[in-house]
């Protein structure tokens, strides 16, 4: 689900993935970016459980948060994905409804791809540093476990 979905066109996807709402068959990955999920994600949401439909909702904070560097390299912004994913939580819990999941690109590698959290990963680094990734950009384990502590509470 990302930031150009429409309600109805979800309502369409939904019927044709899921015609009998089978409970399980379905899940919803909202990849919005944290500018724009207070926005786009609840009127989705809403219309979703208006409909007693059965999905599981999860949110892909990197996707939407992936941004070019000055110097030429794909990233992400640390910040960003904590905030989408705080804020993904806090929608369903406003309307009453289950955050079922997230979904992150991490390695257990001391890379340099994503940029911010306590290591303080500045743009620069990622061209003097561990940059491996060929697609998308992950997290590194430190990162990964500032995540996990950030979201844990």
């Amino acid at each position: 689900c990302g930031p150009s979905l429409k309600a109805d066109e979800l309502m369409q996807l939904i019927a044709i993935l899921n015609p009998r709402n089978e409970e399980g068959r379905l899940t919803l990955i909202s990849r919005m970016g944290h500018e724009k999920i207070n926005d786009l994600l609840p009127p989705l949401v809403e219309k979703v459980k208006a409909e007693g439909l059965k999905v599981v909702w999860c949110c892909d904070p990197m996707h939407g948060n992936t941004i070019t560097a000055k110097n030429g390299f794909k990233t992400r912004p640390f910040d960003s994905i904590v905030s989408e994913v705080k804020k993904f939580f806090a929608v369903h819990a406003s309307l009453g409804t289950v955050a079922g999941g997230v979904h992150f690109e991490l390695t257990g590698k001391d890379v340099t791809e994503c940029i911010g959290g306590d290591q303080a990963i500045l743009e620069e680094h990622l061209s003097e540093g561990m940059y491996e990734t060929l697609c998308d950009p992950r997290l590194n384990a430190t990162q990964a476990l500032e995540l996990a502590f950030q979201l844990g509470e």
